[in-house]
C-alpha cells in the first residue's frame, strides 16, 4: 500500500539519504559558511539584475547559462526581459542547491547523489518553463491564438486524464500496428516454448553468408525496436547485407509467471534459441548480438559456454550492455538494500514488476526532456509530438517477473557479481575472462540507462580482440541509426586481446569521429569474420509450419 503512494520509491531509504546528508552538514560549519555566502552571493547578483533588467547594454545570460543538455530555455523568447531574468534566478536556485547538497565531507557518495537527484527533480517541478505566466512561449502563443492553446491544452489534459483512468493500447492504432507499420520484416516463427518465440527472417538476397545472426533483445521492452518501420529496421538491414537473421521474441509475463528466474532466460531464451538455429544451419558457429539487458544475458550465457567448452558463438556483438554495474549511472540510486527489499514487497503481491513502473523509473532519468517539455508543450502550448514508430514502441511497455527482477537487482547490481566472478551457472561460478570470441561493443555517448564509460569496461574484463563503437545519440536514438539518416555519427577501435589497456577518457580522445551510422562498420566486422556466401537455410524445420508468421504472437502480449 505504502509504495502504490511513494510511486515505488522506499521512504525509509530516502529518509537515511537526507539524515546521512543533514547530519554531517551540521557537524561542518565551515561547509554552511561556504554555502551561506553562495546564498547570499547569488541573492544578490539577482537583485542588481532585477534592477538593470531593462538595461539594453547587457547581455542575455549573463549570470548563469543553462547546460548544454537543458533545452528549457533554449528558444529566442527566453532571451527577453523579464523571463531571462526568471530562468536566470532559476538557475542559479538550482546550482546553489547542487553545491549545498554536494561536496559536504563524510556523506557516503551514494546518498549525496540521492539527496542532489531527488531534489533537482522537486525543483524542476517549479522551473519558469511550467507555467503560463513565466513562459514567453506560452504567453506569445496564447495572444497569437486567443488562447485557443489553453484549450487545447485543457482537451490534452482531460484526454490522458481518460487514458490513465481507463487504459487503452497507449499507440496510434491507425499508424502504427505491430505486424502492418512496425514489425513488419518477412519471416517465421519457428520454434516456441513458454518463455520465447524464435523468429526466422526471409532472405532478401540470393546468397547469404553461412554464419547465422542471432538477436538477443531485452525483455524489458518489445523486441521489434529493431525492426521498426522498413527504413529503420536493423533486421531488413542485416538480411539486406546477406546475413540470415534469428530474432528471440520474449513472452510478457503475467502473475503466474512470478516464480521464472533469470537463469530461465538463459536456458530458457539464448540457449534453446542456439539449439534450434543449429537444427536449421547445422554445422555453423552463429554471430550473437544482444541489446541492453539481452546484451547482459549474452555475456553470461557466454562465459558459461567458455566455461564449458561450447565453441558455438562465433563472435559476440554488444549493443549498449553493462557487464559491471558499479558505475550504472543515475538508475543506481534506485538500487540499494533498502530500496530493493521495498521493491520486492510491492512486487510481490502481483507478481511482477508494473509497466508503469518500470517507465517512471526511466523517466526520471530524463524528467527535463520525458515529463516536463511534454507538460509545456501538450498542455500549456496545446501541442502534441508528431507520432513515430519509436514513440510508439517506447509506449508498448512489458513486465518483469518478481523471482527474475530480484535476482538480476541482487546479483548484479547490488553484488556486481558478474564482474567479480561469482555469478554462478549451473551451480559452479563463471568468469568474463574465460571469453576469447571477438567482439563488437556499442555505447552511446548519452546513455543514461547504460553509461558508455560502463559498456566501456568490457575491455578489461575478457580475454577477447574488442572493437569498441562509441555513438551519438541515447540508449535508443543511438543504437537505432539506419544510414543515410542526418545527425548519426561514431567512434571506433580495435584493441587486441593482447594490447595495453587505454582509459575510456583517452580512447575518446584519440579515435577520430566518423560522421555516419556506426551500421555498416558492425556489418563490415561481421563480414570480415564470416565465410564465402551460398545459398539460404530453409525457413525453419519439419513441424514448424504452424507456428504462425512473424511478428509472432508473444509480440502481442
Amino acid at each position: 500500500m505504502l509504495a502504490r503512494m511513494t510511486g515505488g520509491i522506499s521512504p525509509a531509504a530516502l529518509s537515511m539519504a537526507y539524515l546521512d546528508w543533514a547530519c554531517h552538514l551540521a557537524a561542518a560549519p565551515q561547509r554552511q559558511i561556504e554555502i551561506a555566502r553562495d546564498a547570499w552571493h547569488g541573492m544578490r547578483q539577482v537583485v542588481e539584475r532585477s534592477v538593470h533588467f531593462a538595461d539594453p547594454h547587457r547581455a542575455s545570460w549573463d549570470l548563469i547559462k543553462p547546460q548544454a543538455n537543458d533545452h528549457r530555455f533554449s528558444k529566442p523568447q527566453w532571451t527577453t526581459q523579464p523571463f531571462n531574468l526568471f530562468a536566470q534566478a532559476f538557475l542559479l536556485g538550482e546550482e546553489w542547491w547542487h553545491k549545498a547538497t554536494t561536496g559536504v565531507r563524510g556523506v557516503d557518495p551514494a546518498n549525496e547523489a540521492v539527496v542532489d537527484f531527488s531534489l533537482r527533480q522537486l525543483l524542476d517541478i517549479y522551473a519558469p518553463s511550467n507555467f503560463a505566466a513565466t513562459n514567453p512561449e506560452v504567453l506569445e502563443k496564447t495572444f497569437q491564438t486567443g488562447g485557443e492553446n489553453l484549450v487545447f491544452g485543457w482537451q490534452n489534459w482531460l484526454t490522458d486524464l481518460m487514458q490513465v483512468l481507463q487504459p487503452t493500447s497507449p499507440t496510434n492504432k491507425s499508424e502504427f500496428v505491430v505486424g502492418e507499420t512496425v514489425a513488419t520484416a518477412p519471416g517465421k516463427v519457428v520454434y516456441r516454448n513458454r518463455l520465447i518465440e524464435l523468429i526466422q527472417y526471409a532472405p532478401t538476397t540470393e546468397t547469404v553468408r553461412p554464419e547465422p545472426v542471432l538477436i538477443v533483445p531485452a525483455w524489458i521492452m518489445k523486441y521489434y525496436i529493431l525492426d521498426l518501420s522498413p527504413h529503420n529496421s536493423l533486421v531488413r538491414f542485416l538480411t539486406g547485407m546477406g546475413f540470415t537473421v534469428f530474432m528471440i521474441s520474449w513472452r510478457n509475463p503475467e502473475a503466474q509467471d512470478r516464480d521464472i528466474a533469470f537463469d530461465d532466460y538463459r536456458s530458457l531464451g539464448v540457449m534453446a534459441a542456439l539449439d534450434v538455429i543449429g537444427t536449421i544451419v547445422p554445422d555453423q558457429p552463429i554471430h550473437a548480438a544482444g541489446y541492453c539487458l539481452g546484451g547482459t544475458l549474452l555475456s553470461i550465457t557466454a562465459a558459461a559456454m567458455a566455461r564449458d567448452g561450447d565453441e558455438r558463438l562465433k563472435t559476440i556483438t554488444l549493443f549498449a550492455a553493462q557487464t559491471d554495474f558499479t558505475e550504472a549511472g543515475e538508475l543506481t540510486l534506485f538500487i540499494n538494500e533498502s530500496q530493493v527489499a521495498f521493491l520486492e514487497d510491492m512486487m510481490w503481491e502481483r507478481g511482477y514488476l508494473d509497466t508503469t513502473q518500470m517507465a517512471g523509473a526511466f523517466q526520471l532519468l530524463r524528467s527535463n526532456d520525458l515529463i516536463w517539455s511534454r507538460v509545456s508543450r501538450d498542455y500549456l502550448l496545446g501541442e502534441r509530438a508528431a507520432p513515430s514508430d519509436l514513440m510508439a514502441w517506447n509506449a508498448d511497455a512489458t513486465r518483469l517477473p518478481y523471482r527474475m527482477h530480484s535476482e538480476y537487482l541482487r546479483k548484479l547490481f547490488l553484488n556486481n557479481d558478474l564482474a567479480e566472478g561469482r555469478y554462478r551457472v549451473n551451480g559452479k561460478p563463471i568468469a568474463l575472462s574465460d571469453i576469447h570470441t571477438p567482439m563488437f561493443v556499442v555505447g552511446t555517448l548519452r546513455d543514461h540507462v547504460a553509461p558508455w564509460k560502463s559498456t566501456y569496461k568490457i575491455h578489461y574484463e575478457v580475454d577477447a580482440d574488442v572493437t569498441f563503437v562509441l555513438a551519438s545519440g541515447g540508449h535508443n536514438a543511438g543504437i537505432v541509426a539506419p544510414p543515410g539518416e542526418q545527425g548519426h555519427s561514431h567512434q571506433v577501435r580495435t584493441k587486441a586481446a593482447d594490447a595495453p589497456y587505454l582509459g575510456p577518457d583517452e580512447w575518446q580522445s584519440i579515435s577520430p569521429r566518423i560522421e555516419g551510422s556506426w551500421w555498416p562498420a558492425w556489418v563490415d566486422w561481421l563480414g570480415q569474420r564470416s565465410g564465402a556466401a551460398g545459398g539460404p537455410p530453409r525457413l525453419g524445420t519439419d513441424g514448424t509450419n504452424d507456428l504462425g508468421p512473424a511478428p509472432g504472437e508473444y509480440v502481442h502480449t
